[in-house]
């Protein structure tokens, strides 16, 4: 008996239309990966549509079809970003499922803690915002405003739970200040950096439960300073 010629099923074997969404959406996922390094070395006023294009072995038109244009291409890099740097949203989440104000402390720290001592911290995500952060335009301004306030709302919540102050108290606002001091100066100076300072010191994904402990005892003992301080007020 002679073998059967087996024609494959339109199910088995990938449309055209199939392949064309996939090609274009790897375009596209290159072309962020490669504006997000180019923005975090150059910045934005630095980088241009023809360069990232270049970098991302794409047609010179291609930022103009998959983004639009450079705007919408870094609000889509600067949304990336703040997607692997523990969003506001992850952060409220995971606190959520906290029941009392220490725990909920220690989870909001754990979390910042982790990111910046993962390999991330180390990638074009982190050196975007360091870079932002001192000479930001308007687009990611837009951004962080918004996500500082998130965040600022979340650890408010926690601090007036642990102090027993009102959210809008300045004893409370001067404290939420305190306790994300540490990781803007990890984000601007970078792990390395702090490390060559105090060589004693690592902020390493291996250090992420020692440096949270550190962390929390830290906040806790000025929040009780403050919370006496308040009630001796009264």
């Amino acid at each position: 008996m002679g073998r059967r010629n087996i024609v494959p099923s339109r199910r088995q074997a990938p449309s055209a239309a199939r392949r064309t969404i996939a090609k274009r959406r790897s375009t596209r996922e290159q072309l962020l990966e490669v504006a997000g390094q180019v923005f975090s070395e150059k910045g934005y006023a630095g980088t241009t549509g023809k360069e990232i294009c270049e970098r991302s072995g794409a047609n010179a038109a291609a930022v103009v079809y998959h983004f639009g244009g450079m705007d919408d291409l870094y609000r889509a890099v600067v949304q990336e970003a703040r997607a692997r740097l523990a969003p506001s949203e992850a952060l409220a989440a995971a606190v959520a499922l906290e029941s009392n104000p220490k725990a909920k402390l220690t989870t909001f720290i754990r979390t910042l803690t982790q990111v910046l001592s993962a390999p991330v911290s180390s990638t074009w995500a982190l050196r975007l915002l360091s870079r932002e952060i001192l000479n930001p335009n308007a687009i990611f301004d837009e951004m962080r405003t918004k996500e500082m306030r998130a965040r600022a709302t979340i650890l408010q919540s926690i601090v007036s739970e642990l102090t027993g102050l009102p959210a809008d108290h300045p004893a409370v606002m001067r404290s939420c200040i305190n306790i994300m001091a540490p990781f803007g100066i990890l984000i601007l100076i970078g792990q390395q950096r702090i490390e060559r300072t105090f060589p004693m010191l690592c902020f390493g994904p291996e250090s992420v439960a020692e440096n949270t402990r550190h962390l929390v005892e830290f906040a806790l003992g000025g929040l009780a300073a403050i919370a006496r301080e308040a009630q001796a007020s009264q």
